[in-house]
């Protein structure tokens, strides 16, 4: 008579952290932070077109060389860009997938409808959506230069001011970059206490610094096209 094995296989540590509501809102608030930082990065380097054709040419030159000569040529920026692309895929995926298990938790339908989830729940739901479409026009529109009509490649500080001579242009921008203020300002409170940062007594500096990495950030971001659409920067 054969005798019947058995085998237990019990899921590796990195795979039930996943798959658990905490490990989830866990990788959301590290690929946040990782994003919030580049953020802020990106956005001081964008301030330096206020320096000049000359100096912002200059910076969009350094980023295709940093790490030189210890790196080759372009080296360093697709790093950056393999850790951003992980970060952005590893927040999208973990906030549909938290997204659908609360959808799962309540199948039943009330009676009488009403909006269960909060305000910053929707900020963070629908402001995620519109910087997901952003980020695809904004690399056609800044990197391939596919939709930027008066593109001159290897000229980032004339594409710049092409983009931003456009009424759709700064509609697109200015729109994305406030909802990217408001997703801010709820992602880090949020972030803050999925990792442990927040109690009663740090409370009211994490939100004042939620509040204000959220305004740098908007106002940093949104200043470039309405500095071209003054004359300030032309």
């Amino acid at each position: 008579m054969a005798l019947a094995t058995r085998t237990d296989r019990r899921p590796s540590l990195p795979r039930t952290l996943w798959n658990s509501t905490l490990g989830k809102k866990t990788v959301m608030a590290v690929s946040g932070l990782v994003m919030l930082a580049y953020l802020v990065v990106h956005m001081l380097g964008n301030l330096k077109i206020f320096f000049g054709a000359e100096d912002f040419n200059a910076y969009a030159d350094w980023l295709r060389h940093m790490g030189e000569p210890f790196l080759h040529s372009h080296w360093g920026l697709w790093a950056a860009r393999v850790v951003l692309l992980a970060a952005v895929v590893a927040h999208a995926v973990s906030a549909y997938q938290l997204s659908r298990r609360d959808i799962k938790a309540r199948p039943v339908k009330y009676a009488h409808t009403r909006r269960r989830a909060s305000y910053a729940t929707r900020t963070m739901r629908w402001g995620g959506i519109i910087l997901g479409l952003f980020i695809v026009w904004h690399l056609l529109d800044l990197t391939t230069l596919t939709v930027n009509e008066r593109a001159w490649a290897g000229h980032p500080y004339e594409n710049v001011l092409a983009t931003f001579s456009t009424w759709y242009g700064n509609v697109i921008y200015i729109t994305a970059m406030l909802a990217l203020g408001l997703h801010v300002r709820h992602g880090f409170w949020s972030a803050a206490q999925t990792l442990g940062a927040g109690n009663a007594t740090r409370d009211r500096a994490l939100k004042a610094t939620a509040n204000l990495l959220a305004l740098a950030l908007t106002a940093g971001f949104v200043s470039v096209p309405v500095a071209v659409m003054t004359g300030v920067v032309n």
